[in-house]
């Protein structure tokens, strides 16, 4: 009798000994792994919407350009005085200068 007592008290708090476990592994793969990737994507994505005409530029591939034309999903690259090159925004990997927003630019000329 005293045995089967002893059983069921043990059980119901071996639940929990269970579930804790689960729950900090849990808590440790979100702030080791999901958070910074979503920090990151965020930080990208900002940086995508603030794209401009004269921003220069280097894509995944090492590419280096300024940016002539923008659509929403592609990018048109002046690589040298001649040669154009499009490709899709998400090819963009950083931005390296940033041009002059056009307020800026009447400020400087007067």
């Amino acid at each position: 009798m005293y045995l089967a007592a002893d059983t069921a008290s043990s059980s119901g708090g071996g639940i929990w000994g269970l579930v804790l476990p689960f729950v900090l592994m849990f808590a440790v793969f979100y702030f080791l792994l999901l958070r910074p990737q979503q920090r990151k994507t965020k930080t990208r994505n900002a940086m995508m919407n603030q794209l401009k005409k004269g921003d220069k530029i280097a894509t995944i591939g090492g590419l280096h350009g300024t940016i002539v034309e923008l659509n929403n999903d592609t990018v048109v690259l002046r690589v040298n005085d001649t040669v154009k090159l499009t490709f899709e925004r998400s090819a963009i990997s950083s931005v390296l200068t940033s041009a002059p927003a056009p307020s800026e630019k009447l400020e400087k000329s007067e």
